[in-house]
């Protein structure tokens, strides 16, 4: 009887070693996984901002050209003026969420920028203009592609992270959840900017 019980002891506390090991094991592989899923997303947005800084080292130029030709287009100026400033002022706190929300504000204002070129014959053949435009344009189609794949690596982490031991990892790692990058509203539109008083100016 006490052989027994002891066996049964003996049996219970392998059971229990190898409870807490297979549990140690998934917890150590969960680990691992919710932190490579957070350093892919670091990783694609580190593409992004490469590219959003290069946008917004072209826009300066851009802007320029523009004014020589049609000054009395403030309001788009400022707009664009105000986005950078925002952007730069996310990208001093660090805030990947900031500089997200900075950026999407720029969308809008850059398109109303380049829809000025139907207004303004003389931007299609200025030089400067055209070369400007499509180096930024270049720029854009790269960021829609790292975008997407920042979006990709976000939402596998997420997606991670809603799962019930996947909340428990990444709880265990700090690991929060990330925002993804999506085109404002604005920037879906047409943009609509009056020309109607141009010749008053």
């Amino acid at each position: 009887m006490m052989k027994s019980g002891i066996k049964l002891l003996a049996f219970l506390a392998v059971l229990f070693v190898g409870a807490l090991a297979i549990g140690g094991c998934m917890t150590y592989s969960g680990y691992n996984k919710v932190v490579g899923l957070d350093e892919d997303v670091k990783v694609k947005w580190a593409q992004v901002e490469n590219l959003l800084q290069r946008r917004y080292e072209l826009i300066p130029n851009l802007v320029e050209t523009v004014k020589g030709v049609a000054q009395q287009e403030k309001d788009v100026f400022l707009g664009i003026s105000k986005s950078r400033e925002a952007y730069f002022n996310a990208a001093k706190s660090g805030s990947r969420d900031d500089k997200v929300k900075a950026a999407q504000g720029l969308e809008g204002a850059l398109s109303r920028l380049l829809v000025l070129r139907e207004s303004y014959p003389e931007l299609k053949s200025n030089e400067s203009f055209m070369k400007l435009q499509d180096s930024l344009e270049g720029t854009e189609n790269r960021l829609a592609v790292e975008r997407k794949r920042y979006n990709d690596a976000v939402g596998d982490l997420n997606k991670y992270r809603r799962k019930l031991f996947g909340k428990f990892c990444s709880g265990l790692a700090g690991v929060e959840e990330a925002e993804y990058f999506q085109v404002s509203e604005a920037a879906k539109e047409t943009p609509k900017v009056d020309f109607s008083d141009k010749s008053d100016d």
